[in-house]
């Protein structure tokens, strides 16, 4: 299994800048894809972006241009860097992983963003 740690949120006036990270132990080896997540109050969880373990990347319509995922060779990290921040995109910040022959995805605690002035 994994345990996934996030780290980097925080306040920030809008137009600024966070980057975020996920610090992953245990069976990083297992890993297929990471992704970030955000939920707003009231709303649905939803996809920010997703990396797998070969680089490809993948960003929500409502990010892209503006968010940066990245990870280490190893998988041990994950990144992502948000520029141009709206108020918008406040919420709780998940990190995920999915797994070699595990049938549910791992999330971290999450952490929050939040875009004000």
């Amino acid at each position: 299994q994994v345990q996934l740690v996030e780290s980097g949120g925080g306040l920030v006036q809008p137009g600024g800048s966070l980057t975020l990270s996920c610090a992953a132990s245990g069976s990083i080896f297992m890993i297929i894809n990471m992704g970030w997540y955000r939920q707003a109050p009231g709303k649905q969880r939803e996809l920010v972006a997703t990396i797998t373990n070969t680089g490809n990347t993948n960003y929500a319509d409502s990010v892209k241009g503006r968010f940066t995922i990245s990870s280490d060779n190893a998988k041990s990290t994950v990144s992502l860097q948000m520029n141009s921040l709206k108020p918008e995109d406040t919420a709780v910040y998940y990190c995920s992983a999915n797994l070699r022959l595990v049938g549910r995805p791992y999330w971290g605690q999450g952490t929050q963003v939040t875009v004000s002035s």
